[in-house]
């Protein structure tokens, strides 16, 4: 098994009910982990038998910032489902933070997992 971090992905996406929120993109930090099946690439060094984490990370890019979430949570699940839909990943962690959601806070977040 293999382990593979994505950090600080930062996007811009609607997310949140209050008024002042409604109609405007807030940033929001997202991180990964996931474990995956490893294949024969760090004996091979070809890159076809890697993880290609660059087309899952283009497909949560793509997901976040053409939708609108009320709640955190689902944002966090549309881009844990995304992960998991991946053949080779066994399991995911999705941690996202909304920024400056809270005065006097840098960020409020939500963490959710999924197992195969």
């Amino acid at each position: 098994m293999g382990k593979l971090r994505i950090k600080n992905l930062l996007l811009r996406t609607y997310v949140g009910f209050n008024p002042h929120e409604i109609g405007k993109r807030q940033d929001v930090m997202i991180n990964i982990n996931l474990t995956y099946q490893c294949g024969n690439e760090e004996f091979t060094d070809d890159p076809k038998d890697a993880l290609d984490y660059r087309t899952i990370t283009k497909a949560i890019i793509e997901k976040v910032e053409n939708s609108r979430f009320n709640l955190l949570e689902a944002l966090v699940r549309m881009i844990l489902d995304t992960i998991m839909s991946y053949d080779r990943v066994q399991s995911a962690e999705v941690e996202v933070d909304k920024l400056h959601a809270l005065r006097f806070s840098e960020s409020v977040s939500i963490t959710l997992s999924a197992f195969k």
